[in-house]
């Protein structure tokens, strides 16, 4: 995870707890874009679900992400079918079934978007792809 948040996001590692447990497992903090970030050990996700963590992004800087998400070899996807005017985003798994998306809209936009736009019935979600399982554990850089 600390090579995913870093390579990624620019995240800085500023703490890890290594063996030491003070809150409910080991962790570690990081600084990312003055917003703090705090990931805890456990074990990886049994499967894949579109339940996610979205950061907003430049749209001039969505080509320079996929290209770090593609090089460090997790499965991407590229948004999905979205009304006019709502921005553009990018989807990926980290190493334990964790999804973030990318998005260049802005909730302003998103909100003036839908209080304008007919929405649709929510039917059956839609496919998930197979759990990859990778590791869940934290490795401390220092």
């Amino acid at each position: 995870m600390t090579k995913f948040l870093e390579f990624i996001f620019d995240a800085k590692e500023v703490y890890c707890s290594g063996n030491k447990i003070f809150s409910i497992s080991k962790e570690k903090f990081f600084v990312m874009s003055n917003i703090w970030i705090a990931i805890m050990e456990g074990d990886p996700l049994s499967e894949r679900t579109y339940n996610h963590v979205a950061f907003k992004i430049a749209d001039s800087d969505i080509e320079k992400y996929r290209q770090r998400v593609k090089s460090l070899g997790v499965e991407f996807r590229e948004g999905r079918n979205r009304i006019e005017d709502e921005g553009n985003s990018l989807y990926f798994y980290d190493y334990d079934n964790h999804l973030f998306e990318l998005h260049t809209g802005t909730l302003e936009q998103r909100l003036a978007r839908y209080s304008t736009s007919r929405c649709y019935e929510v039917q059956e979600p839609h496919p998930q792809p197979p759990p990859r399982k990778r590791g869940g554990c934290l490795r401390c850089t220092s």
